[in-house]
């Protein structure tokens, strides 16, 4: 199917981002929603889960998306989980309840537990070496530029309503019939041809190290988006022009991470210490802050780390799956990557309630990071040292 060739690359990249569309898009209309629903029973909770929930229920579901991947194939579960997150997205439209919205939002995390799981794999599938991690590097730079994005675009949508930016979710129905038509289809993606590969042990060992590691990772990479406007306020901050200039260029930052990624030497793995040094570094700069500009640099600088921690993670994670094991394997991957995402707030609560200060939170953090910089550049050194003696 080669005319279906150029528009393959795209539609994985669009359909990586509809995750991070559900993640972002409502949260500048919930101080609304909360006051639509400021009656209900438990809405001051209630309200802010719509927002958090479909993380949570990505973080659970993803592995079990990963078994159907790799049972059903990639391309049908994608086109059909692409329909109902259109659906279950646009629900709050017509839903009056808020228990049956939050329902509905349980319902679009599990559709993006399969979209994430299936575009991720199909970059597995179509491409290899280089090219590979070249496009996992853009699949995280679209969902970093795409998060600055999608906020803009539901703060707009939400000046008509806070039922308003869930019309967006509708995109869904424009995706799906050409990821039918245009994504081509796989030799492999006969489940009989599958399913002769299933006596063959999964690598649980190789992958719970790596996916322990990515929980971290997310800690680390969701941390500056999340709390770097209460960190401005904590320093009397509340200029929504720096507030903006900051995300903008963080988010210019990760991207530039994520470019640089397919350039620099030596392999994903073998960076992941610089890499958690260099996050490190801008996390410990914005905790010893006392101004906006020198914050706004220490986040430039974690967000420069994180453009390349993530596709390292992920690459590291992908390379030397079968194609049988690629479905969970990346389900797995992305169950750790939510669930990263998911506690990194709550971790953060924990620790500044330790500690007394979040910048103080955000020093621990960067601790941490120099910490497991360091176990990783000792665990690598030691495996190439037993590499040596076994040969």
């Amino acid at each position: 199917m080669p005319g279906s060739v150029p528009l393959r690359a795209p539609l994985l990249m669009a359909g990586s981002c509809l995750p991070v569309l559900g993640a972002v898009l409502i949260a500048p209309v919930l101080p609304k929603m909360q006051d639509h629903f400021d009656s209900v029973p438990g809405a001051k909770t209630l309200v802010p889960v719509v927002l958090t929930v479909p993380a949570l229920a990505l973080a659970l579901l993803a592995p079990f998306a990963g078994v159907i991947v790799d049972r059903l194939g990639r391309r049908r579960l994608l086109v059909v989980a692409t329909v109902l997150y259109a659906l279950f997205g646009t629900a709050p439209l017509w839903l009056d309840s808020l228990g049956a919205i939050v329902a509905s939002r349980v319902l679009v995390g599990i559709t993006e537990a399969a979209i994430m799981t299936c575009c991720t794999t199909l970059i597995g599938d179509y491409y290899t070496g280089r090219v590979r991690d070249r496009y996992l590097a853009m699949q995280t730079m679209c969902a970093s530029a795409s998060a600055t994005a999608f906020f803009v675009i539901g703060g707009a949508a939400g000046s008509a309503g806070w039922r308003a930016p869930f019309w967006i979710y509708a995109v869904g129905l424009l995706l799906a019939p050409l990821m039918a038509t245009a994504l081509p289809r796989l030799r492999q993606d006969d489940p009989s041809e599958e399913l002769t590969t299933g006596s063959r042990p999964f690598p649980v060992r190789r992958l719970a190290g790596i996916c322990a590691l990515t929980v971290f990772g997310a800690m680390v990479f969701y941390t500056v988006p999340v709390e770097t406007a209460y960190l401005l306020d904590d320093l009397g901050i509340t200029s929504t022009g720096v507030i903006g200039l900051a995300t903008a260029l963080a988010s210019a930052a990760t991207v530039a991470g994520s470019i640089a990624f397919t350039r620099l030497p030596g392999t994903p793995a073998s960076r992941l210490p610089v890499v958690f040094a260099l996050c490190g570094t801008g996390f410990v700069v914005m905790a010893l802050a006392s101004g906006p500009v020198l914050l706004i640099a220490g986040a430039v600088l974690n967000c420069l780390g994180t453009g390349v921690l993530l596709p390292s993670l992920l690459t590291t994670a992908m390379s030397g799956l079968e194609y049988a094991d690629r479905g969970r394997g990346t389900g797995l991957w992305t169950a750790a990557f939510f669930f990263g995402e998911f506690i990194c707030p709550l971790i953060l609560i924990g620790l500044e309630s330790l500690v007394g200060s979040l910048a103080t939170a955000v020093g621990v953090l960067g601790l941490a990071s120099g910490l497991v910089a360091g176990g990783l550049l000792l665990t690598g050194r030691s495996a190439v040292v037993e590499h040596e003696h076994a040969a």
